[in-house]
């Protein structure tokens, strides 16, 4: 198959969207349309890639990334002239995809395929389209006798004869990059919105004796645009469910498919059980036999084999095999939580090492620390990592056994093997196998209600 490069147009302003931001950088199951589109063109075989930037175009941009480059069109005069503007990068390529950035669900596969089609047929333009039932508002694909391409005619424009055909334009072509050079020359503003539209040069080409032809999309989802936050949702739902069936095909169960939400760039293995209301983002790894949810959000974390995570949150943290997270509990980034560990009910961890074995049962924060293998934290324990002004670290050696409603005030070190008596507040290191008792002594005064009700 010959080499290509792929045109995304994503210079318009979308007002029905009602946002401060470039309709293209909303996302879809947590990546930007434009990236969405940008990410199928490249796996389809794109060499290069360049965007056509208008509004908020610093923030496509940014976006986007070195990725793609980039082409300003400063007027929205039509997609035609959104075109124009990339007429250096079309003089670079032998054939050249033109996309939307506002396509976010065509796919890798329709595009291959599309670009098969097109140059096994030696077309010199190929549009891609689909049949709909309902194809208002639609640009209509107007075939000659023989069934190739003859012209496309936008909806405003179409007699009552063409607005019969359900055959529509998908907004995507495969050019030959010289022949939509020529036919760029030779667009026209003379139409009712007074644009120059792309759809003309296929009937330039076809006018000049070029060969127009169609691929028709077997999904019709993957053509969908997205305008406004009503079919934003209707897009999100569509690329949850082809997110969910690839990790469910692979061999995720996933309880409750419409109410569970994975990125796709997460790595889930086999036997992995996810529950509803979970929402896995960003670059996670997860292991095998793992158990999540009901009610977990992962950001890019890594999840050891066997792990068991109910209803907790974990950014940007690792965590061993083994290991039970949760009810509610909160890992913040920068943690490293080792094997057979457990990690409870409503304990918060914040760059915090955990050793193999470890357990922090309930009700516990452990911030900027160390902690070794096997250390027992007693409910109600505070590391207390902050004085107002700096962060201080803590470390807690091995086999170490924290009492409950304890405070260790950083920097200060427990060393192996030492127990902190229930309700200590520990400012000093504590030696090896020492038990370490920071509070007042009880004192008892008897008949002290009786004398208070008199």
């Amino acid at each position: 198959m010959a080499e290509f490069s792929a045109l995304i147009l994503a210079a318009g302003e979308g007002k029905r969207m009602k946002s401060m931001k470039s309709k293209v950088v909303h996302k879809v199951c947590g990546k930007e349309m434009v990236n969405r589109v940008l990410d199928s063109a490249l796996s389809a075989g794109a060499v290069q890639a360049q965007v056509v930037i208008g509004h908020c175009a610093d923030m496509v941009k940014d976006a986007v990334g070195e990725r793609a480059s980039f082409v300003y069109q400063h007027e929205q005069k039509g997609t035609g002239h959104a075109v124009m503007q990339a007429r250096a990068f079309l003089e670079e390529s032998e054939h050249v995809c033109v996309l939307t950035g506002d396509t976010p669900l065509i796919s890798e596969q329709t595009l291959r395929e599309a670009m098969r089609v097109h140059t096994e047929n030696n077309n010199d333009v190929t549009v891609l389209t689909a049949d709909f039932s309902n194809p208002y508002g639609y640009g209509r694909i107007i075939r000659k006798e023989d069934g190739t391409v003859l012209k496309i005619v936008e909806h405003k424009d179409a007699s009552e004869e063409e607005l019969k055909v359900t055959e529509i334009n998908s907004g995507m072509y495969f050019f030959k990059a010289k022949s939509l050079l020529n036919a760029l020359d030779s667009i026209t503003d003379n139409n009712a919105q007074g644009e120059y539209y792309l759809t003309d040069a296929l009937e330039i080409i076809c006018r000049d004796g070029g060969k127009a032809g169609a691929y028709i999309v077997s999904d019709c989802d993957e053509i969908m645009g997205i305008n406004d936050r009503v079919q934003l949702s209707v897009g999100e739902k569509i690329m949850r469910r082809k997110i969910n069936e690839k990790y469910m095909l692979s061999g995720v169960t996933i309880i409750d498919p419409d109410n569970t939400y994975i990125c796709d760039e997460a790595v889930i293995g086999t036997d992995t059980v996810i529950y509803p209301g979970t929402v896995i983002e960003g670059k996670c790894v997860i292991g095998k036999n793992v158990y999540i949810g009901p009610n977990c959000k992962l950001t890019n974390a890594a999840i050891g084999d066997e792990t068991d995570i109910n209803i907790s949150t974990i950014t940007d943290s690792t965590i061993g095999c083994r290991t039970h997270v949760g009810p509610y509990a909160y890992v913040r980034p920068g943690c490293n939580v080792g094997d057979e560990c457990k990690v409870g009910d409503f304990v918060e961890l914040k760059k915090a090492i955990i050793g193999n074995g470890t357990k922090l049962s309930h009700l516990t924060y452990v911030g900027d620390a160390e902690v070794g293998s096997k250390v027992n934290f007693g409910c109600g324990t505070v590391v207390v990592n902050y004085d107002g002004k700096n962060k201080y670290k803590t470390i807690i050696k091995d086999n170490a056994f924290i009492g409950c409603n304890s405070n260790l005030v950083s920097p200060v070190t427990v060393n192996e093997g030492a127990y902190i008596a229930a309700g200590s507040t520990i400012t000093d290191e504590v030696p090896k196998d020492a038990l370490a008792i920071a509070r007042a002594r009880q004192v008892v005064k008897e008949n002290w209600n009786d004398r208070r009700k008199k």
